[in-house]
């Protein structure tokens, strides 16, 4: 009798514990952004190498303090992508991050497709927002915008515990 009562417990204990475990990463840590809080929508410019607003409406984000790399969002321009390239630095390792589900607007999959196949372009959107990774931003032909937070070149070799290797700004000391 108590053997049974024991396994129910486990089984309880184990299905509130996984539970808890899946709010925890997909919905828990998240929180809507508002663009001017994100910094609004921004590309480096080829002129300047400095990040520039560019026109945008039907902003729609969501960012995390757990990680530097959980930022996505969605937008629409109505700037066009020959426009953007003349204009902007374009960003050729770009590798869309997976958004939770309920996050419906940022499909990393298709995302991903459309850079494979060129449809879609990523731009660099700020180059170190937070030391070692990038804010890319990626444009479709009709316009629709989508970004996302990646590391960098230097972020994965300092985050490895490695001297970062030259021409990378310097380390911060939280992360030495």
């Amino acid at each position: 009798m108590i053997s049974r009562f024991v396994i129910i417990a486990m089984v309880v204990t184990s299905l509130i514990a996984g539970a808890a475990l899946y709010y925890l990463q997909v919905y828990a840590y998240y929180r809507e952004v508002l663009a001017a809080d994100a910094g609004n929508v921004q590309m480096t410019s080829l002129a300047t190498g400095q990040p520039e607003e560019i026109l945008f409406e039907n902003f729609k984000a969501i960012d995390s303090d757990s990680s530097p790399i959980r930022f996505r969002a969605c937008f629409d321009t109505p700037l066009s992508q020959a426009l953007l390239t003349e204009t902007y630095e374009t960003y050729p390792a770009a590798e869309p991050l997976i958004a939770p589900d309920w996050f419906d607007c940022f499909d990393a999959e298709v995302i991903g497709t459309a850079l494979e196949s060129g449809e879609a372009i990523a731009f660099m959107g700020v180059e170190n927002v937070s030391y070692g990774v990038d804010r890319v931003v990626a444009v479709m032909p009709d316009g629709r915008g989508f970004i996302w937070q990646q590391i960098n070149s230097c972020g994965a070799v300092v985050f490895n515990g490695e001297p970062a290797p030259e021409g990378c700004p310097p380390v911060p000391e939280s992360l030495k």
